[in-house]
Order: C-alpha cells, then sequence, then structure tokens
C-alpha cells in the first residue's frame, strides 16, 4: 500500500493556490479581497459538508423504513447535530468578515459585480433539500435569475426530489402507537380527549386556539404542509418524551428545530454584516440588499409546523395515563 503525504491527502496546492483576487488582475491595492474570498470559500466547504450529512439522513428516510433497533434514528440526529453546530460556526465566522471595514469592502466591491453570494449552489441546494419548495420561496420571481441556465435547471430539478421535510412527514404518519389495537374498546378516542383537556384550560383570548387545534390535528388546512396525522404522531411524542422509546424521536424533532433556528441565525448575522458593510445600496447581484435578506429570514422557515406544536402542550400531570397494551409496546423487548 502507497504512503499518504499530508499536502496531496487535502490537496492543499488545489485549494492554496484557489484565490485569485480580481483586484491583482486590475492593478488595484484591496489588501482584505484576499480575506473575502477565504471566508466565502470555507462556507462553501461547510455547505458541502452539510449537504454530506443532510444527503444521508435523507438516504435513511427515503426507504420508508428508520431502523430504531439499528440505531439509525440514532445516527440521524447526531448527524443534524453536527450540521447545528457547523451552523454555529459559520454565524461566528462573521467575527472574521467584519474585520474588514466598509471602506476596505469598498476597494474592490465593485470589481466584483454581478457576482453575489445570491448565487451560491450549495446553499440553494441545501434550502431545497430541506423541504423549501419554489412557491414557497420570497422573491420566488428572482431566486433563480442570477444563475446559469445549467445551475438554474439544477435547481429546479430539485423540485422532483423527496425533501427532507416530505419524509419527516411520512415517518411521523407511520409512528403505530395511536392505532386503535393499542387502545381499549369504547374509549373515546384519544385526540378527542387530549383536546378535552387542552380547551378546557384556555384562558378569555385564546379562544381561537380551539379552532387551530381541529386545523391542525384534524381537518387539515392548506398552508400547513404536516398532515394531521404527522402532527398528531409529533404532539404525542412530545408529550410523552418522558417514554424511552420516544427519546431519539423527540431529540430528532429537536434538532430539525435547531437547523432551522441555526440558518435564521446566520441570515440574521448576514443581515446585519450586509447591513455594516453597504448601507441601503442594491447588492453586487443585482438584489434589494438588506430588505431582501429580511425577507427570506423571515419567510425561509423550514420546520416551524413543527415549533407551533408547543402551543398544543400542558403539563405532564393532567396527561392521561396511557392503557396498558400502549406501555408495554413502548417497552423496549428483552
Amino acid at each position: 500500500m502507497s504512503s499518504v503525504y499530508y499536502p496531496d491527502y487535502l490537496q492543499l496546492d488545489k485549494i492554496l493556490g484557489a484565490q485569485a483576487p480580481e483586484s491583482d488582475k486590475h492593478g488595484v491595492e484591496a489588501h482584505d479581497e484576499m480575506l473575502f474570498i477565504i471566508i466565502h470559500q470555507a462556507y462553501e466547504l461547510w455547505f458541502k459538508q452539510v449537504l454530506h450529512e443532510v444527503g444521508s439522513v435523507i438516504t435513511m428516510f427515503a426507504d420508508h423504513h428508520v431502523d430504531d433497533n439499528g440505531g439509525e434514528l440514532n445516527i440521524a440526529v447526531h448527524r443534524l447535530q453536527r450540521v447545528k453546530t457547523i451552523l454555529g460556526v459559520l454565524v461566528h465566522q462573521m467575527d472574521i468578515m467584519e474585520t474588514m471595514t466598509p471602506l476596505d469592502f469598498l476597494d474592490f466591491r465593485d470589481l466584483l459585480r454581478p457576482a453575489s453570494g445570491f448565487q451560491s449552489m450549495q446553499f440553494k441546494i441545501l434550502e431545497a433539500r430541506l423541504g423549501l419548495r419554489m412557491e414557497a420561496r420570497f422573491g420566488k420571481q428572482y431566486y433563480t435569475s442570477q444563475l446559469r441556465p445549467d445551475h438554474k435547471a439544477e435547481i429546479e430539478a430539485l423540485e422532483n426530489l423527496p425533501t427532507l421535510h416530505e419524509l419527516v412527514n411520512a415517518w411521523l404518519e407511520r409512528m403505530p402507537f395511536l392505532q386503535d389495537k393499542y387502545w381499549p374498546k369504547g374509549e373515546a378516542n384519544f385526540f378527542d380527549r387530549l383536546e378535552l383537556l387542552y380547551t378546557s384550560g384556555l384562558v378569555k383570548g385564546e379562544e381561537g386556539n380551539a379552532a387551530l387545534w381541529r386545523s391542525i390535528f384534524k381537518d387539515g388546512s392548506a398552508d400547513r404542509r404536516l398532515s394531521p396525522a404527522a402532527c398528531q404522531s409529533a404532539l404525542f411524542i412530545m408529550l410523552y418524551r418522558d417514554e424511552p422509546i420516544f427519546q431519539q424521536a423527540f431529540r430528532f424533532l429537536e434538532a430539525l428545530l435547531d437547523i432551522d433556528e441555526g440558518m435564521a441565525a446566520w441570515r440574521s448575522r448576514h443581515i446585519n454584516m450586509v447591513h455594516r458593510m453597504i448601507g441601503l445600496r442594491v447588492g453586487t447581484g443585482g438584489s434589494t440588499g438588506k430588505a431582501y435578506l429580511k425577507g427570506a429570514m423571515d419567510s425561509h422557515y423550514i420546520f416551524s409546523e413543527i415549533a407551533d406544536l408547543s402551543s398544543f402542550l400542558f403539563e405532564r400531570r393532567k396527561l392521561p395515563a396511557l392503557p396498558d397494551e400502549l406501555r408495554r409496546a413502548l417497552g423496549f423487548g428483552s
């Protein structure tokens, strides 16, 4: 077996030779363009790793069988938590970017037109693979307009692939523990009982939440992507999270929310940095700059419907006792 040499293994000649400042090509003094390039190259490397992790989780869920006994759900949680950690690193990289002042940026900014971070293919792919469909995007008419035709076609083709959001919906729908066989004959529907418990605890001003309960857990709603069955399962997991068999499922749902939060935190920090650097100017790619980024941050949450379910939690002491048959099913076999 041949020996491995560190610089060759990491292909450092390619990586360290991949910085070509536009200011050098034009004979302009712009010291901070090197920092600007390296920061963005580092972002793209981290996006590649995030796509690697998310893609592996999508593969696990795509066969419509997540093997808890084989540890697949544990692996999925671990990898999504890694994504959360990487997103935290992306936020903190802004600290380095902000050592560049607005005047430092102006030394080379106009040389970059029409290039823009808006053309980051990997970030667009990540959003699409997680579950952000084209019709839900902020400024969807503009979203692919700045891409090369082949890149635009690649993004549009992702609309035909299942997303992590869709696969999670199907996974939640398959949870068996709300099936009739686990509940005594003649016992009122479990979710009817939960609804009564929930609505009886509403205070003045919360009456509208009773209708919201029905639209989420029973009737469904055209503007919601999680089905009533999936929402019932998710709420059941959240309410009975202390049952050992639900520990990983609950952590998985939390990891999805962590990713939404991490991406929003990155967008928020990016907005502040863009405002600090260019004020109210139009972005180099032609976007409205801060205004566009703000709109995307507010509307591009992917798993917010899971976070919505926290509206319907109540105290542990009020939870109905689970039937013996179901409790036996929830136990781990020896």
